[in-house]
């Protein structure tokens, strides 16, 4: 079975929590999440099975959709509803101009100082095992981009956003770094992902429906390898040129920039590469 499931995570459950289910589920060896989503969160997860878990690293790396809702005047030490609280203050009387006003220093490329309850590596440690140790570190920020940022709704202490980003960019920390531009300090409350490069929520199953589908029924909603890369611009070649791509035998083809995907007579994804000097330059060859 090779191919991406979309899963709907429920609220609770770790993505490797999640991955090890479909493994159970599905019966299958190979199987691997493509981008983390934290207990709290919902939504979008695409599980790599098979064939697929040799293209994750590259489908983990596109844009990355959200609506959210952002609790103001509690900040928590994970900066989301999962932590203790730290700080308390009162939130100033919301109006539209005032939000968007705080919004727009959000839109854009900037810099992100990731939260120290994160995955990130500092001297070998993961932040969030210093973390829990009780440590705080300096950490270094990271570019990001907020491709959209809406404000969807707001009552006395809550806003609801929806968030359009880059891979990388922390949904917990714009909370955080809001409420301090508000002067009341914010925590993120709830996080549902809506898309995560090409997939999207309207093709993903809920983990709990998976038990009761058969095999052919689950294989019917995988999607392709190739249509897993649609990021990627394509590069087709004929049925002989096919035999020598699967050879690892180079093949002249029109110049593209970056990462290509290579595609047989029948769409199929024979291999990814680069174009250079005119031939195809090969990362990865599936057979």
């Amino acid at each position: 079975m090779d191919g991406v499931l979309v899963i709907d995570k429920p609220l609770g459950p770790t993505s490797f929590d999640v991955v090890r289910q479909v493994r159970g589920l599905l019966k299958v060896k190979k199987a691997g999440h493509t981008g983390t989503l934290d207990p709290m969160a919902t939504g979008v997860l695409p599980v790599c099975l098979g064939e697929a878990t040799k293209v994750a690293g590259i489908i983990t790396e596109g844009d990355k959709a959200y609506d959210a809702v952002v609790r103001l005047g509690v900040e928590t030490d994970t900066q989301d509803a999962q932590g203790k609280p730290t700080a308390e203050a009162p939130v100033p009387p919301l109006t539209a101009p005032l939000l968007e006003a705080a919004l727009a220093r959000f839109r854009g490329t900037f810099d992100q100082v990731p939260p120290m309850y994160s995955a990130v590596k500092v001297a070998g440690k993961r932040l969030y095992e210093l973390a829990r140790a009780g440590e705080e570190v300096e950490r270094a920020s990271r570019t990001v981009t907020v491709h959209e940022l809406v404000l969807r709704d707001f009552s006395a202490d809550r806003l609801t956003l929806s968030v359009r980003c880059t891979k990388g960019f922390y949904v917990r920390t714009l909370a955080y770094d809001l409420g301090r531009a508000l002067g009341c300090g914010a925590h993120l409350e709830a996080l549902r992902r809506t898309m995560s490069g090409p997939f999207t929520l309207a093709r993903a199953l809920p983990l709990g429906e998976l038990a009761a589908l058969s095999r052919e029924a689950v294989a019917g909603r995988l999607v392709s390898l190739a249509d897993a890369l649609t990021d990627l611009p394509a590069v087709r070649v004929t049925a002989d040129e096919a035999r020598r791509v699967l050879h690892g035998v180079p093949v002249e083809v029109a110049p593209v920039p970056g990462r290509v995907r290579v595609l047989g007579p029948d769409d199929a994804l024979l291999a990814m590469a680069e174009v250079v000097g005119g031939r195809l330059r090969y990362q990865r060859v599936f057979n």
